[in-house]
């Protein structure tokens, strides 16, 4: 199962070097979403990610740096146009059973929230098991879509169940290191690994 990472809001001083460990132990896909924020800073992190890296990162915003730095693809949250002659891969938030229904130019989507969320604990788990169950026997659940929302080391291995194919990971990783204060990211690299040997 696919792991991908979706970084925190804001910009951090060991951002990069975390993203780099991250990508060495086996990172699938970095989403790179800094809303309301100057572009000039994004493009500053993607030159310190190495260029080896860069077809795993697809963007939320300032959509021009997939052709700038040779990105993966795009992340669409609403109605955002694409560039010009775009052709990278192409990817959006569902946010109901029944928007699965219509992603059909989509290489790949995020469902939400499907478990209790942890970086916004007023965000509850949408879909019972018995939804879920069903969504996938109908089709509507398939390896293109990627759970979000309280995906943890503990959910992690209920998602190959249901017929994720993949698991996006925000709170479970970041709240494991002070993005203000922080120099020792040893337990994030630690949590990750007990991720993947959980995704596996």
């Amino acid at each position: 199962m696919k792991l991908i990472l979706l970084s925190t809001p804001d910009f951090f001083v060991e951002e990069d070097t975390i993203i780099n460990a991250l990508f060495e132990e086996g990172l699938d896909l970095f989403h790179l979403r800094k809303p309301n924020s100057e572009p000039i800073y994004s493009e500053r992190l993607l030159t310190l990610i190495p260029q080896q890296w860069h077809n795993q990162i697809v963007v939320h915003n300032h959509f021009y740096l997939v052709d700038e730095f040779g990105l993966r693809g795009i992340h669409r949250t609403g109605n955002e146009q694409l560039p010009q002659n775009y052709h990278g891969t192409q990817s959006r938030s569902c946010h109901s059973l029944e928007e699965l229904r219509h992603r059909q130019d989509m290489d790949y989507v995020f469902l939400s929230p499907v478990f209790n969320s942890i970086t916004y604990p007023e965000r509850h788990a949408a879909y019972s098991p018995q939804q879920l169950h069903d969504a996938t026997r109908a089709g509507l659940i398939d390896r293109k879509v990627m759970a979000a929302g309280g995906v943890n080391n503990e959910t992690l291995p209920l998602l190959s169940d249901y017929g994720f194919g993949g698991a996006v990971i925000l709170g479970d990783l970041w709240t494991r290191f002070n993005i203000h204060s922080g120099l020792d990211y040893k337990e994030v690299i630690a949590h990750f690994r007990k991720l993947r040997k959980a995704a596996e």
